[in-house]
């Protein structure tokens, strides 16, 4: 069992910057390839990003490419999120995903394990 809890979200303006964490727990995190999801009210959960379990290979959706950036701490089981030039668009709860898998994948229905979320809001 991985036990996954994000945070670091809140209220920031447009063109801000946030850096979301996400701490995991349980098994060992280097076997896990990590993603963030995100939703926003009356949408569908949408792939943001996800590395694999060195690091070495990420994955962006189109929407945060060159604005987001994924990055991860074995050492203190954690991965990050940070995310730059933030627009109202990006406003949602996310979400931080582990599956066992050595690369990373889009699809959320393939992941194992998931954190409670975190809302991040971006003022117009």
């Amino acid at each position: 069992q991985v036990q996954l809890v994000e945070s670091g979200g809140g209220l920031v303006q447009a063109g801000g910057s946030l850096r979301l964490s996400c701490a995991a727990s349980g098994r060992t995190f280097s076997n896990y390839a990590m993603g963030w999801f995100r939703q926003a009210p009356g949408k569908e959960r949408e792939f943001v990003s996800a590395i694999n379990w060195s690091g070495g290979s990420t994955l962006y959706a189109d929407s945060v490419k060159g604005r987001f950036t994924i990055s991860r701490d074995i050492a203190k089981n954690t991965v990050y999120l940070r995310m730059n030039s933030l627009k109202p668009e990006d406003t949602a709860v996310y979400y931080c995903a582990a599956i066992r898998s050595p690369s990373p994948r889009v699809f959320d229905y393939e992941y194992d394990y998931w954190g409670q979320g975190t809302q991040v809001t971006v003022s117009s």
